[in-house]
């Protein structure tokens, strides 16, 4: 593919994903993906730089852009270079008409940054939650500690005591650490929010909305395979992957639950008040995720954003009906909106007034409320917000 080509293709790409954004379709990653997939001509030198044109044009354009062209454009318009790329050739963008407008540049939609600016985060907080995210894994102390770790690229140790940062595109992967399950990647700011569980060997520990269970293997690998560690989630498909990285990473001692929504106490009724320790990595609107997932921004609503505070807040009632007398709570959430940090861990210690939030010192992060906010500009960390409480 030709430069011009590349470009004309990532406005391509740019279409799809929009009209995705805008009717709750694939993500981008997705997208992209089966876009080359039908395209078996492009090399992976035109994949790279396709994807580096889409993910940059989508970073540059705060609200939905009208077309794929108008967010091009607007990546063009601080690139000399890149316009004279729209120059009518074979394969190329239309040349670029003198009054033609390009999508409006920002970080969010308005409505979204005045949340944002109302939540305490400035505009250079805001402009780094669109850079490129790092590359961070976390060595498993169930196989190896991170000083003895025989991997082909030397990382930086994170201030996570588990934690690795290496080169952008580190093919980690193809490792046979990653294969044998010696490392798994995870962002330096999720492994924080897994050291404020202290989980201990021998205990019961509950991870409430597991996923594909990244932050239980975290757990699993602090509790040093004793005790016992249940995984739970409403999302079969999801809950499903935990099986096998579990079985790779020697945590098979692992649990799982798979809940029904609305009726999650039926299936964890054997675990109330029994827990030491609960887990509340809570659904949210994933606004410490831009660096990774950038379209994000474009699919969120007010309506949204109160759906998942109302969803938070019965997850951590249910939480605290697990926790034994003196156990503890871990509330996170990869989002920098009050609403569903600070706020909802205030809503909890009113509606709970015999708990208290302990104060939680993790090497980094900045307090907000009754817990900590990391984010990427001073914690060089995805965005969460992470509350620690103490039963009576």
């Amino acid at each position: 593919m030709t430069p011009a080509a590349r470009v004309q293709a990532a406005i391509e790409v740019l279409d799809l994903v929009i009209a995705a954004a805008r009717s709750g379709g694939a993500s981008a990653d997705r997208i992209v993906a089966d876009w080359f997939r039908s395209r078996r001509f492009a090399g992976s030198g035109d994949r790279r730089a396709v994807r580096e044109l889409t993910y940059g044009a989508i970073r540059a354009c705060g609200d939905v852009p009208a077309s794929g062209r108008a967010a091009m454009l607007r990546l063009a318009a601080d690139d000399p270079a890149l316009t004279a790329l729209f120059d009518g050739s074979r394969h190329a963008p239309a040349p670029i008409a003198p009054d033609e407008p390009a999508a409006k540049r920002g970080i969010a939609p308005p409505w979204l940054e005045a949340r944002l600016t109302a939540s305490g985060i400035d505009a250079r907080t805001a402009a780094a939650l669109l850079a490129r995210a790092p590359l961070d894994i976390r060595v498993n102390a169930l196989k190896a500690e991170r000083q003895a770790a025989q991997l082909p690229v030397a990382g930086e140790p994170l201030v996570a005591p588990h934690g690795l940062r290496l080169p952008h595109s580190t093919p980690v992967e193809q490792w046979d650490a990653y294969k044998n399950g010696v490392i798994e990647v995870q962002d330096g700011g999720s492994q924080l929010t897994c050291e404020a569980v202290a989980a201990r060997p021998g205990e019961t520990v509950v991870d409430l909305c597991a996923g594909a269970g990244g932050k239980t293997l975290a757990l699993a690998a602090t509790m040093r395979g004793t005790g016992r560690l249940v995984a739970a989630d409403t999302d079969r498909a999801r809950l499903a992957r935990l099986q096998p990285r579990a079985q790779r990473a020697g945590a098979v001692f692992i649990e799982t639950r798979l809940l029904d929504t609305g009726r999650e106490a039926d299936a964890l009724h054997d675990l109330m008040g029994r827990a030491d320790a609960v887990l509340v990595d809570a659904p949210c609107s994933g606004t410490g995720t831009w660096r990774r997932n950038p379209e994000a921004r474009w699919r969120l609503s007010e309506q949204e954003i109160a759906r998942y505070a109302a969803v938070q807040a019965r997850l951590l009632d249910l939480a605290a009906a697990l926790v034994r007398p003196g156990g503890r709570l871990v509330y996170v959430t990869c989002s920098l909106l009050d609403a569903e940090g600070a706020d909802q861990a205030a809503a909890f210690l009113a509606r709970h007034p015999e708990w208290h939030a302990v104060p939680l010192d993790l090497g980094a992060g900045t307090p907000r409320g009754a817990g900590l906010r990391l984010d990427p500009l001073r914690d060089s960390t995805d965005g969460f917000f992470v509350a620690h409480f103490a039963a009576p």
